[in-house]
């Protein structure tokens, strides 16, 4: 049912198609290396493998992945914190309206994370392993102040465009501290970069 109607909502959309849907996780990996879909939908709870092992699959085996954002009935679900490690852009609840599902697909599809700071700030306080800290995380040092500077916007929520006219710095120049910061905590993209930043103690875990 929630398949179904996810799907007459999008294919509503004039600029935007479903090419293929799962019933399992397994069978998620199949047809996502089958029909290589720019923004895969997946739920975090499925039979056979789970959304963050089909998430880490398709992130671990595509030359070319799509972005992935895990759909949850509950947002403050260890589920889907996995699933934002694993590589996931972004969640979206179940609850979520037309708008918000559709304006989630086209922000992702375009390259751009889908975060939600207080509850990412949530999980993180909720679900980081016991001991992270400081110490686990060497790179912290090794941020310019400028790369600290932007990875606290991107944690916030901002978008590249955002962050330029925060910082008054042109739009290549964040681009470049954003890869940048990106290497330095060993992210695929934002939303592992902002999950980094909490789990080495960059940023405050308080829910």
């Amino acid at each position: 049912m929630v398949r179904t109607a996810l799907r007459v909502i999008l294919d509503a959309e004039p600029d935007l198609e479903v090419v293929g849907e799962a019933a399992t996780g397994a069978e998620a990996v199949a047809v996502v290396r089958a029909l290589a879909p720019d923004v895969v939908l997946m739920d975090v709870r499925m039979p056979e493998i789970d959304g963050i092992r089909a998430t880490e699959r398709i992130l671990a085996t595509m030359a070319e992945p799509p972005r992935i954002v895990v759909v949850t009935t509950f947002e403050n679900d260890a589920y889907v914190y996995d699933a934002l490690r694993a590589g996931a852009a972004g969640f979206l609840l179940k609850r979520a309206d037309p708008d918000e599902l559709t304006a989630a697909v086209r922000l992702v599809a375009r390259g751009d994370s889908l975060l939600f700071p207080a509850a990412v700030r949530s999980l993180a306080a909720a679900h980081t392993p016991p001991g992270a800290g400081p110490a686990a995380a060497p790179w912290v040092a090794r941020l310019t102040d400028r790369e600290a500077d932007v990875l606290r916007l991107m944690a916030a929520g901002l978008s590249n465009h955002e962050v330029s006219e925060r910082l008054g710095v042109g739009p290549q120049t964040v681009k470049t501290h954003v890869a940048a910061v990106l290497a330095k905590t060993g992210s695929r993209d934002r939303t592992q970069a902002v999950i980094a930043a909490y789990e080495g103690g960059f940023l405050m875990k308080k829910g």
